[in-house]
């Protein structure tokens, strides 16, 4: 479930995008803020503050009244939600037995009481030191999605898998952007090796901050090259591409081109087989090391595209993808 989620969608809950915890009814022992933390959750022995033993993710106090406890993200765009994952990990003898998940949309930051919430799954059992994937029905754009717990206790890190639901009809046609932005609707689908990074890093919101913040293969041993292939947000008639290598020094690839396709059906291993014969974008050109190339003479006439596939010769690491476009009709 887990591959299937990854490979299909995207977190709608990644800080990157926006997304944060906006409201929980107590987050006494681990700050509600680490439900949605972009790194894995850690256990470090011997680690505690004020409160008592440190952990990370959110962990409310032990429930002495009726009720139970709950916590509210608020996504960084309108998404269409797939899936969850909530991620009891290094929670023992603390996590919830149970829980529940609602969705909402709404223009505030926080959903007051009036608020319209949906539920979309039924009552979860959950175990400790363990992660639990629900693939949900719900196909209506949310912003809000609050996670119930019975009655109390810890949960290391929630992921809300889905697409962004980017409202195409309020952005000017003439105006190019970032098509394969992950805020307007890009990811990323399928790669040959994701050793040292993801996919999906390629089309994050701003610079990479770190070699760690980007798409980086092992070191090839074989013939042949790396390859990516992402889907666009929307179809568009590309003008300019930017292949950014930020922090990549030592390890960034010696050369790429990119192939480009107005459709593509099928699982993502399916779409990567056909993407071989796609005609060439962009033909191949030579890279530097940390640094941000762009391209814009030479690209060539295809017409409206909405996949592509980054050939990198012969492996190594690129921070970020930039496929600037005005849109078309799909």
């Amino acid at each position: 479930m887990f591959d299937t989620l990854r490979r299909q969608y995207i977190d709608l809950a990644q800080p990157r995008l926006g997304a944060e915890v906006v409201d929980a009814t107590d987050d006494f022992f681990a700050d509600k803020a680490r439900l949605i933390a972009p790194a894995e959750p850690v256990f470090i022995p011997g680690k505690y503050d004020e409160n008592g033993k440190w952990m990370d993710g959110w962990e409310s106090r032990r429930k002495r009244t009726p009720g139970h406890d709950w916590c509210v993200v608020r996504l960084g765009v309108p998404g269409l939600i797939a899936g969850f994952e909530i991620d009891t990990r290094h929670f023992t003898g603390n996590y919830p037995p149970g829980s529940e998940i609602e969705v909402c949309r709404c223009d505030d930051r926080i959903p007051d009481a009036e608020t319209e919430w949906s539920m979309v799954t039924p009552r979860l059992a959950l175990n400790g030191d363990d992660r639990v994937y629900v693939p949900v029905n719900h196909n209506l754009p949310v912003t809000h999605v609050r996670l119930h717990i019975f009655p109390d206790g810890g949960v290391a890190r929630l992921r809300v898998w889905g697409r962004v639901a980017k409202d195409w009809s309020a952005v000017d046609a003439d105006v190019p952007i970032d098509l394969l932005a992950m805020e307007n609707g890009g990811r990323g689908i399928i790669a040959n090796d994701e050793h040292f990074g993801r996919v999906e890093n390629l089309t994050a919101p701003g610079r990479g901050v770190d070699m760690g913040d980007g798409w980086e293969t092992r070191r090839r041993r074989e013939p042949g090259h790396d390859w990516a292939v992402l889907e666009l947000g929307a179809s568009g008639r590309i003008e300019e591409i930017v292949i950014d290598t930020a922090h990549f020094k030592g390890n960034y690839p010696d050369r790429c081109f990119i192939q480009a396709a107005a459709s593509a059906t099928g699982s993502p291993d399916e779409i990567a087989a056909m993407s071989k014969d796609w005609p060439v974008l962009l033909p191949e050109v030579k890279l530097q090391a940390d640094h941000s190339h762009v391209f814009r003479d030479g690209l060539a006439e295809l017409g409206p595209i909405r996949f592509v596939r980054l050939n990198i010769i012969p492996d190594g690491g690129v921070s970020r993808l930039r496929m600037v476009g005005k849109v078309t009709a799909s």
